[in-house]
Order: structure tokens, then sequence, then C-alpha cells
């Protein structure tokens, strides 16, 4: 911004203007143990964004805290300027918030279809069946397999387009690639460009740092609760040792 240039109504210093999500001086606890340490990252919208971060590293828990359901948490979560901190998860799913744990929750006894149809829509602007199927075409095949049929990856297909008809804007997925095949992490990440150029902000927890590389806008990098650093991706090729000694990549 020049000198002497006025902030946008509802700007806050040091944050960009097009921000969906900022989270400042998370912290969280699970009874007594603290987990998150004074997090904090901003999510430009229209983004992909990266959690890296060893196992234990408060990934997970900090998109859990986002979410709302870690129920002991303090500081600040705004999205698109509207704290969220202390909402229940129901509400902060409304304002277009969706998340894609890592189990995936897909109920077996119901095909496809029925899993797909089961969350309700919670804001206009989400995607028909019809176009979910041309996204994910292994699920418009398999559309009446029950969910204990599916494999690992079409499980995973399954979560992210489920999330996709209820409107949400801003995705939070939790370890999409964990445990499948090379084919399967390919598609996924076909996926995610796909919604990232209708205009989706996605923020992603990923230990597989090779698939992130070739996706992410940015990646910030946690340890022991805590972020340590954020590396834009196209200074990544500078920053492979710092990473490397981070990560173990």
């Amino acid at each position: 911004m020049p000198d002497g240039a006025a902030a946008p109504a509802g700007a806050r210093a040091g944050v960009p203007a097009d921000a969906m999500l900022e989270v400042r001086d998370l912290h969280a606890w699970y009874g007594e143990s603290h987990v998150l340490h004074g997090v904090s990252l901003t999510i430009p919208r229209g983004e992909v964004v990266t959690l890296l971060g060893r196992n234990g590293a408060g990934k997970t828990s900090t998109l859990r805290a986002i979410m709302g359901i870690v129920p002991r948490s303090a500081g600040s979560i705004r999205m698109e300027g509207r704290e969220i901190l202390g909402m229940a998860p129901f509400r902060i799913a409304r304002l277009g918030l969706g998340f894609v744990p890592e189990e995936r929750g897909i109920f077996a006894s119901l095909d496809v279809e029925e899993n797909l149809m089961l969350p309700p829509r919670v804001r206009d602007g989400g995607m028909g069946v019809d176009e979910i199927f041309r996204l994910f075409p292994n699920l418009k095949e398999r559309r009446r397999s029950p969910g204990m049929r599916l494999s690992g990856g079409e499980q995973q297909m399954l979560a992210i387009a489920r999330i996709l008809r209820t409107g949400a804007a801003l995705l939070l997925l939790d370890e999409p690639t964990e445990g499948l095949a090379p084919v399967i992490v390919r598609q996924i990440g076909a996926v995610i460009r796909a919604l990232k150029d209708k205009g989706f902000t996605i923020l992603l927890v990923e230990q597989n740092f090779r698939f992130a590389a070739t996706l992410a806008d940015r990646h910030y990098v946690m340890e022991d609760g805590r972020i340590v650093d954020m590396i834009p991706n196209d200074a990544l090729a500078a920053n492979m040792e710092r990473l490397h000694d981070r990560l173990g990549v």
C-alpha cells in the first residue's frame, strides 16, 4: 500500500484485503494438554495453502480448532473478517467452511449417491450431483456401490465430493492422500487444481511434501504446536535445505 494511503474498511494491519481466513495467536487444549501455542496464519481467497509438519506437530488440531471441534481454544479466527472462534461447528459450516477429516466418515451401508446426498446444503452455490460426477467420474461409475465396497481412494473422493454439495467455499482437507496409491494421489491432485480453478480456497494438511509442492501457493510449517516457517511456493528451490531439516523430505 502506498505511503499515506488509507487501509480498506475493516482491514487490519498486516492482513491482506483478500484474506479468506485469518488465524491469530490460536491456542488450544485437549483436557490439560496444551496442543496449539499461538498459531497464526493467513489464507488468501482463491489460494491453496498447505500446513506441513511431522506427525504430532499440531496440523490436525489446527483444522479442528478452526472448525470449532476443539472446545477449549483461545485467540482469534476470522473468516472473511467475521470472528468465528467460539461458534458452534454447525454455525461455522453455514458460513461456508467445509471440513474433510482424515477418517473420511463414509457410511458403509449407504451407496455412493446416498452418502453424497446426506449432508444438507448450508449455503447457496453448492455443486449439483451431475457437476460432482463430472469432477469424479470414478464415483459416477460406482454410484450404486455401498460405502463398504469402495477403495480407499474412492472413499476419499466421496468425502471431498460430499462437502462440495453443501455450498462451502473454504475447504479444510486433512491428509487427503494418506495411504493412497500413486495413481489415486494424482487424481486427487487434479481435483484440487480443478477446485482452485473454480474459485475454491483450500487449506491442505499434508505429509506428502512432493504432492503439496505441485499444488500450493504457500506452505506453513508446524513444529510442536507452533508455526515456525512460511515459504511461498516460488521460493521452494531456495529453501529446500531448510525444509529438509524441518520435515526430513
